[in-house]
């Protein structure tokens, strides 16, 4: 683990320092700019009974979607294919027009609800599952973010 003010590794447990009111993990040196926290003690035979309802639950993962390629020519083409104006698809949806124009221009891409409103009213698909493998591999990539240590340094310089 890193330490969340300089960034260096922190050799076994790292300390938890209150920070302006920002709670960090950090190391030894570091734990200076602000309050160690303390661990609330447990004291023997003194232990809380979560009720089963109550006791936190793996969520199960959420397939995540992605707009199609072409959505604004989609769009367009069926909306066109069943002879509304962008006005008459605007008052179906609920939307106003320059939302509409905006779409079949490909100045603005619809987010999900929209886009489930659009699929449902003109029978198109505008949204895929994403790969959930490929957004594994770019959060386990070895990249670190940055630290406040090096915003510091940034402003220095």
């Amino acid at each position: 683990m890193r330490c969340e003010i300089c960034g260096k590794k922190i050799l076994g447990q790292p300390l938890k320092t209150k920070i302006e009111s920002s709670v960090m993990n950090t190391c030894k040196e570091c734990s200076k700019f602000g309050q160690v926290q303390r661990e609330p003690s447990k004291k023997q035979g003194q232990f809380r009974r979560t009720p089963s309802a109550l006791r936190r639950q793996p969520r199960p993962q959420r397939p995540s979607y992605e707009i199609i390629e072409g959505y604004e020519k989609v769009v367009r083409e069926s909306r066109e294919k069943k002879g509304w104006s962008r006005e008459e698809l605007g008052e179906k949806i609920y939307e106003k027009v320059s939302v509409i124009n905006r779409i079949e221009s490909g100045r603005m891409v619809p987010d999900m609800k929209l886009s489930r409103k659009l699929e449902k009213i003109l029978g198109i698909i505008l949204l895929e599952k994403t790969d959930e493998t490929i957004s594994e591999d770019v959060s386990s990539s070895n990249i670190r973010g940055a630290t406040i240590g090096d915003i510091a340094r940034i402003k220095r310089n």
